[in-house]
């Protein structure tokens, strides 16, 4: 059975997270300043030592430091003092990411692989709108041109436009408007960068759940100070992430310790404006994920951030100090002491808004599943730098990490773009030759002098060789496609 991790400690209290009890997933709450960046790195460096894999977004940078061994920091000192602690000062396994390959591997996915619902929530897209994307999708899916990355979907777009009428009986209508708005809001996308996130490589989650040559589990850090500044685009990324771990992960029951552990920051970002249908999505992975060996942890200044249905699933409980403000705040303080299991000797609503920097409220689920009695404590500091690496030493990471060169090579084969554009040349061609077949060779054209055609006969040719081409469309035999919960392609399961 794997060692429990020491998480905070205060006089004769120390508080363990037990690793069975791990995949029962988490909060950890609390105002800017107050120490949930320490109390992250903690818990990664423990989940690591024990050989699980981590994965967490870096907002602001500080998290890097874990690639590099701790000392020489007086407070931390202090501290370690302070709890009677020893740390044995040691830099962690690190892999970095970064979504524009500028402070990590690329990461990037296809367009098919996110689906039409997330594609829908970072488009910000109205209802009918999104029926129309989905509609797009189906089509694609059916067909089989694959949709890698947003010139894909444009192309496929464009020609579902232009066959609305043709695909109208099997698909619903595809307006017009409803293409235009769509169409819009990619150029928006990609003004933000998105387009470089769609492509291949696409990212494969075997290379997040990876251990070093000593059995320690690798922490994976995605870059996101830049991402960060597109929330949506920020949010649905991990929210994809998080899905595609649901989706194709065997079913493992109660493990001895997770498969992997996956930390959420500024999870609020996850709900704001986000339609009912897909927050009963997110509510059901988080709630059947913890079968598949994940668990989640959700990051955020205020528990209030986090709806009911998926707070009541959160078993182990960091609280940082709230300050109580404003109203919302005073509410969020109740609403945090609430939910703590009382413990006589702290009076939780009075000590969430007292804590110190680096000290905590902290509930972790007991062997049999129960949460322990809330309890004051101080966090353990980790034995990595607290603080950010410096950019050769992230260089270094990055170069010799196991994935090196793999995922900065990017690849643009054959899918809907490019099937579409060689049918295009091909219903010009075919248009060309009617035309020459029918009134035969005209010499004066060769001098200007040949007869004008009507416009009626040039577009009945046009038409003639748009419905030929859209024969040959319809005779492919489609492929059949699998999707997930929230949308994502299921692959090798057509």
């Amino acid at each position: 059975m794997s060692e429990p991790i020491l998480i905070a400690k205060h006089q004769d209290v120390s508080s363990y997270i037990l690793p069975r009890m791990a995949n029962r997933h988490g909060l950890i709450a609390g105002a800017t300043g107050t120490g949930k960046t320490v109390t992250l790195q903690t818990l990664a460096e423990g989940f690591s030592k024990l050989g699980v894999p981590v994965f967490m977004a870096d907002v602001k940078g500080d998290l890097s430091g874990m690639s590099q061994a701790g000392g020489g920091n007086a407070k931390i000192e202090a501290r370690l003092q302070q709890l009677g602690l020893q740390v044995n000062y040691t830099k962690c396994p690190v892999t970095f990411w970064d979504v524009f390959g500028l402070k990590g591997h690329p990461v990037r996915t296809t367009i098919a692989e996110m689906g039409p619902l997330l594609f829908s929530r970072l488009l910000n897209l109205n209802e009918v709108q999104s029926g129309v994307l989905n509609a797009i999708f189906k089509i694609a899916d059916d067909k089989g041109w694959m949709l890698l990355d947003l010139k894909d979907l444009r192309a496929m777009m464009q020609h579902a436009a232009e066959h609305a009428t043709e695909y109208q009986a099997e698909y619903g209508n595809i307006s017009a408007a409803s293409v235009g708005a769509v169409q819009r809001s990619l150029i928006q996308l990609e003004t933000e960068g998105a387009d470089q996130l769609f492509g291949e490589p696409a990212l494969s989650l075997d290379d997040f759940m990876q251990t070093d040559s000593q059995g320690r589990g690798v922490i994976n850090i995605l870059a996101s100070d830049k991402l960060f500044n597109s929330p949506r685009i920020y949010a649905t990324l991990l929210l994809w992430l998080l899905s595609e771990l649901f989706e194709k992960l065997p079913e493992a029951g109660d493990l001895d310790k997770p498969k992997l552990v996956f930390f959420f920051d500024e999870a609020h970002l996850l709900f704001n404006d986000a339609p009912q249908a897909l927050l009963e999505k997110i509510e059901q992975v988080v709630r059947l994920i913890r079968s598949k060996g994940v668990g989640v942890y959700f990051v955020s200044q205020n528990p209030l951030d986090i709806p009911d249905v998926v707070l009541g699933q959160l078993g182990n409980r960091v609280q940082h100090a709230l300050r109580a403000f404003t109203p919302r705040d005073q509410k969020a303080v109740k609403s945090a002491a609430d939910t703590f299991r009382s413990n006589p000797k702290v009076d939780v609503a009075t000590a969430i808004t007292e804590l110190g920097v680096g000290e905590a409220l902290v509930s972790f689920l007991d062997e049999k599943g129960i949460p322990t009695p809330v309890e004051r404590t101080f966090i353990c500091p980790p034995g990595s730098r607290i603080g950010p690496a410096t950019d050769a030493e992230r260089a270094e990471s990055v170069r010799t990490s196991i994935v090196a060169g793999y995922y900065e090579k990017q690849l643009d084969r054959e899918s809907a773009y490019e099937i579409l554009k060689k049918r295009a040349e091909e219903a010009t061609e075919e248009k060309v030759a009617a035309e020459q077949a029918e009134e035969g060779f005209d010499w004066g054209g060769m001098f200007g002098g040949g007869k004008k055609k009507s416009s009626s006969r040039s577009d009945g040719v046009l038409e003639a060789a748009a419905k030929s081409a859209a024969r040959v469309i319809g005779s492919e035999v489609g492929r059949r496609v699998v999707r997930g919960v929230l949308g994502s392609l299921l692959k090798g399961r057509r």
